[in-house]
This record gives structure tokens, sequence and C-alpha cells, in this order.
């Protein structure tokens, strides 16, 4: 039988949110992810295509404390795995599924979040130890068509949403059972102040503590 894949469980955070800073450049990294933090966010992407990547997850990583998941998106190769490691990242992003990126993620002890569409994705992500999934784009599907495959997953698998989601439709989704989310656009653009950045941040927490509350 073949060995059993290492699964890095999807962590208990007070509000299940990953900002995702696609086009961050190095020199505003420290700023807006302090701003972030200070507005209560604890999960923090920063995808691989945006400007010099892996020099601003090493500041954020160094920048942020330890209970925060710094990390990447846009992770398609084991090679960029082991950069991400080296920069101190945690967290691994991707818009598809590649086994092998996924189990060098949990090797080395990413926390992982393929995105996926459809059932057939999505299981290949489970059987390769994903520790969450990333429907995307979530705005298509909605929440009725996540509810409907998440039928098929296990019960206990962290479910997220991304892309085209905003924190008008946390409501929608919480009826459905979800509380993970990621926010791209509607949180962060390339430019932006960091004290506008913050400002957004923490509207998005309000809305979130008004539909789920807050994990002490």
């Amino acid at each position: 039988m073949p060995a059993e894949r290492a699964v890095i469980p999807w962590p208990e955070l007070k509000r299940s949110l990953v900002a995702i800073l696609r086009g961050i450049r190095p020199e505003e990294a420290e700023a807006v992810v302090a701003e972030l933090i200070d507005a209560g966010f604890e999960a923090i992407e920063i995808p691989l295509n945006s400007p010099e990547p892996f020099v601003s997850i090493g500041k954020a990583a160094k920048f942020a404390p330890p209970g925060c998941l710094i990390g990447a998106g846009t992770v398609l190769r084991v090679a960029d795995v082991d950069r991400l490691a080296e920069a101190g990242g945690r967290l691994m992003v991707s818009p598809n599924v590649t086994p092998e990126v996924i189990a060098r993620a949990a090797a080395r002890g990413m926390v992982t979040m393929p995105g996926v569409f459809t059932a057939t994705e999505a299981l290949l992500a489970v059987d390769a130890g994903a520790s969450a999934l990333k429907f995307f784009p979530a705005s298509v599907l909605g929440p009725a068509g996540i509810n409907a495959i998440r039928a098929v997953l296990p019960p206990a698998l962290e479910i997220g949403a991304v892309g085209g989601v905003s924190e008008a439709d946390f409501a929608s989704y919480a009826a459905v059972g979800l509380r993970t989310f990621g926010l791209g656009s509607s949180l962060y653009r390339p430019g932006a102040a960091a004290a506008d950045i913050g400002k957004k941040a923490r509207a998005v927490v309000a809305a979130y503590d008004t539909v789920f509350g807050k994990r002490s």
C-alpha cells in the first residue's frame, strides 16, 4: 500500500479570512501587512505573479507575529514550494491541484489550500493531503454549487470560497456552513495606500464578526 500522505490541519483562526495581495511590491509589504494584522487578519497570501514575491513574503514573515499564516498564492511548482519555505512562508495556495506540490508543501510543514472547481478536482486534492480547499471562482458556483459538491467530501474538511467574494456575501455562504474566505480585489488593489487598505480590512472584519461571531 502507498504511504499515507502528511496532512497539516487548517489552523483555528479567530477569523478564517485570507487577504490576497496580488501585485504588491516589496516596498509596500510591511505597511500593508501591518494594517491587515492590526485589523484582525491572521492569514495573508502574496501570489507569485506579484513583483519580487519572495522578497515581500520574507518581509511579511519576519514582521508578522507567530500566530499569523504568511505565504504564497499561484504556487505551481515544487521549486516554488522550496523557495517559499526559505522565505519563511507557512501557507501554500495554488490555483490548481498538483499532488507533488501539495505533498512537498505538507512535508515542509505548510498549510495547503489548492484551488478546485469540480468534485473530481476536490477529491484529488483531498487524496493529495490538502489542508483546505479553495473553491474558485466561487462567484460562478455560488453557495449552492459549493454546498452540493461538499456532499461527497470529508465533513471536517475546511472549505474556502475565493473569487468574486466580498463581505457582502458572508451571510449567504454562512447559510450553507462556510466560514472561510479569500479576499482579493475587494480588499486590496496594487498601489492603494496602506491606511485605505486598513480601513477596508476593518470593515471586512466587522462584517465577519456580525455574521460568524469571533473565536476567542
